[in-house]
């Protein structure tokens, strides 16, 4: 029987891994699968790329990926009051930022998203979306003036270039929270896409059909980068992604926003941002669930993108296959998914590696 290993997952999305700093993903993934994988290495850019031996060869040179980052931040200035300012690495929106908690630099320092209280704000300034120029990182150290007098510097005190510099990443904090009816559902940050890989990881610990191929990517949310050097690296024949993808199902009756619903299941895209899907890997993936009982939904909106658009332009071109997690309140450090709709994912994973 199948099921979610709730402590691996949340090991994955309590995780420090924001864009151009997934260390600390990537070692935790090699620990999960060096003893099932034939082959691992990381390549130049980061990319975790494993290789595992199946019951058979197959014909086409078959890839699974997933990315490893998460969105988050890059401090771009450290102020003598003890404000750092940063910029988004990917897309959050400015008005789920402020007055959330964070975790910034190799320190891992705690530390708050400030700005001008409500209090402050003159009246047109309340109407308008806080700019990120307005919102800084407070983590609760003040430089000292060593010119006045009446301050002495202790030569144990922590001193603030040291504690942060510029060029230091931070992301969101967040816990890792079961809630709900029976508590079906979690609350995390970076569920995009550490449920990815959490995927794959189980895929390499299982008994595989066909040779296969994994990449645990870098970069994703700034541009796709690892995946297009990963794709030069393994240069595959066909391609399935996992993903977390947007749920549109908490408003709007007629549903004009819907993209797809928790409780549902695994989520299959026809069309998004950055790819057009195969014909023939949709309706294998719709016939792979619907023989093997896997609850599966149409991805009903052209929204988001993921890594798929920069495997099938690569090399001669490739097939691709999108299998996402509908995932509410995305990019953000409250990320809601359902359990359910994980197993369905894993299952019709472990279903299409064998008719792929």
């Amino acid at each position: 029987m199948i099921n979610i290993d709730k402590n691996l997952l949340k090991k994955l999305c309590l995780a420090f891994g924001p864009s151009g700093n997934e260390d600390e993903v990537r070692n935790i993934i090699i620990d999960e699968i060096k003893d099932f994988a034939d082959d691992y290495y990381t390549d130049k850019v980061g990319n975790l790329i494993a290789f595992k031996k199946g019951e058979k060869t197959p014909e086409k040179k078959r890839l699974f990926a997933a990315h490893m980052d998460e969105v988050g931040f890059m401090i771009t200035s450290v102020g003598d009051d003890g404000y750092l300012k940063f910029k988004n690495l990917g897309g959050i929106e400015n008005t789920v930022i402020l007055g959330k908690q964070a975790i910034v630099g190799e320190k891992r320092l705690p530390a708050v998203f400030g700005g001008k209280p409500v209090h402050l704000l003159k009246k047109d300034e309340k109407d308008k979306v806080r700019s990120i120029d307005d919102i800084y990182l407070d983590i609760g150290v003040i430089k000292k003036d060593k010119n006045k007098k009446n301050i002495k510097e202790k030569k144990d005190e922590p001193k603030l270039d040291k504690l942060v510099e510029v060029g230091d990443f931070a992301t969101f904090k967040s816990d890792f929270v079961e809630f709900g009816q029976d508590k079906n559902k979690i609350k995390c940050k970076a569920i995009d896409d550490r449920f990815g890989c959490y995927v794959m990881i189980e895929m390499l610990k299982s008994k595989l059909s066909y040779d296969s191929y994994f990449a645990f990517t870098i970069c994703e949310e700034i541009g796709l980068r690892g995946a297009k050097t990963a794709a030069n690296i393994i240069n595959p024949d066909v391609a399935v992604i996992f993903e977390a993808t947007t749920a549109g199902d908490i408003y709007d009756k007629t549903e004009k926003n819907k993209v797809c619903s928790l409780g549902n299941g695994a989520v299959i895209s026809i069309m998004d941002n950055s790819a057009i899907y195969d014909k023939k890997l949709i309706s294998l993936a719709l016939d792979t669930a619907k023989n093997n009982n896997v609850k599966t939904q149409l991805k009903q909106a052209v929204a988001g993108g993921n890594e798929s658009g920069a495997y099938q332009k690569s090399g001669k071109g490739v097939e691709v296959l999108a299998i996402s997690l509908p995932t509410r309140y995305i990019h953000s450090p409250s990320c809601v998914a359902d359990f359910g709709d994980m197993l369905e994912c894993l299952r019709l994973a472990k279903e299409i590696e064998k008719v792929l």
